[in-house]
């Protein structure tokens, strides 16, 4: 073969080569899978399965699934992430507010289809094969974008315009799931009640917009609060974070500590340590409730009776062990559990808290702890039964009324 042949032939397979990496059928080494999350492996239990069955949701996974499959480009696969869990989002929230079938002898108010169909989705995505190169870190970001997207944390939408007030109300996820895989939590299950709903008050009509958060340590510590919350905060007139505390009462959290306790999280993972935050230099060992508590726990608000908790565990000034304050932190102490205890209800209450006073904002926020959802009376199998069905729906009004009544008694 002449020297000229040999070029041509070079200059020609190049050629070939590079028109088919530019190509979406082009070959590519298959994307390195992850294997499922604790929480994702709990779908394979049989409750899952029936709560998806039972509520119509799932269908949810395997049509994220065949979006994958159709998928080219990168591009494309971020667009069928944000779309499908957008839809996810949508579709809890209507089915929790009324609005088309409820596809399932589920009730309505119900907020595990959510979770279980989500947890469907990231184990869907994170086993995905595409034909195009797919690194870690870009797995990874379309992970995320599903979270945000279901979680409604990328789409709290406030009207404009004079005359309404803004509130911002956020819940999460079911917990504890190797106790009772069952557990429903209501603060997810209000968050999907009154996403984009409004309220009457005394001073006009409030807007209420809200987004769920994982039961997850790492989440946190990756500022997943701060992102979905510092754009809204500026444009709100009150916000509450919201979360499930103690069995037969409602308390309102008056102060927030910088203390993670240990306590394992839905994919069983345990973080003892300060809570990790920007510029810890300045990081305050507690912060408080700008909630108008003294009204609410006034206001004839629904069938739990309402309580201002005080009470915080510290290592006082010159101290090294933990003592219990009933009246709150002494000054110069360190925290070693707020009044939420020292659990991510404490936590987002104080990346709440903690995100309103760096940003220089003097509305009313803080921490609701609704009371522990409870099955009936000799319920131990069975995912639903009346009185677990009344005990949610009930909890639910009486945040809604806790929230017009904060609107109300906020200046």
């Amino acid at each position: 073969m002449s020297r000229i042949r040999v070029r041509l032939h070079l200059v020609g397979a190049a050629l070939v080569s590079l028109t088919l990496a530019g190509s979406p059928l082009a070959a590519a080494e298959p994307a390195a899978v992850s294997p499922p999350t604790v929480e994702e492996q709990r779908l394979d239990r049989t409750v899952p399965q029936v709560i998806l069955r039972r509520s119509g949701f799932d269908v949810v996974a395997p049509r994220l699934a065949d979006a994958l499959a159709a998928a080219r480009t990168y591009r494309q696969a971020e667009w069928a992430v944000v779309r499908q869990g957008s839809q996810l989002w949508d579709r809890a929230v209507d089915r929790a507010q009324g609005r088309g079938p409820a596809l399932g002898d589920l009730s309505r108010d119900d907020d595990r289809p959510l979770y279980w169909a989500r947890l469907g989705m990231t184990r869907e995505l994170r086993q995905w094969q595409p034909e195009f190169a797919l690194s870690e870190a870009r797995r990874a970001r379309l992970l995320d974008r599903l979270e945000r997207s279901s979680r409604g944390q990328d789409s709290m939408n406030f009207p404009t315009g004079k005359g309404i007030k803004r509130i911002v109300m956020t819940g999460f996820d079911p917990f504890t799931l190797d106790r009772d895989i069952r557990i429903s939590n209501p603060s997810g299950a209000t968050a999907l009640a009154l996403d984009g709903t409004w309220i009457r008050t005394a001073d006009g009509p409030a807007r209420i917009e809200t987004a769920v958060f994982p039961v997850r340590w790492q989440d946190f510590a990756d500022g997943t609060v701060e992102r979905t919350l510092r754009p809204q905060l500026p444009k709100a007139d009150l916000f509450t974070t919201v979360s499930q505390g103690r069995v037969g009462r409602i308390d309102i959290e008056r102060t927030n500590g910088a203390w993670r306790g240990g306590f394992g999280d839905n994919d069983n993972i345990s973080r003892t340590e300060t809570v990790p935050v920007s510029d810890p230099a300045s990081q305050p060992q507690w912060t408080s409730t700008t909630l108008p508590y003294k009204a609410i726990v006034a206001a004839r608000t629904g069938r739990f009776p309402v309580y201002d908790n005080t009470t915080v565990t510290e290592i006082p000034a010159g101290a090294s062990g933990p003592v219990v304050r009933p009246d709150g932190p002494t000054a110069g102490s360190t925290a070693r559990a707020g009044g939420g205890g020292d659990y991510l209800s404490n936590e987002i209450a104080y990346r709440a808290t903690l995100l309103r006073d760096r940003l220089g904002l003097t509305i009313p926020g803080g921490h609701v702890h609704t009371p522990v959802l409870q099955f009936g009376p000799g319920n131990s199998t069975e995912i639903t039964d009346p009185e677990f069905v009344r005990n949610r729906m009930e909890i639910i009004a009486q945040v809604r009324a806790i929230i017009r009544v904060a609107a109300e008694s906020a200046e």
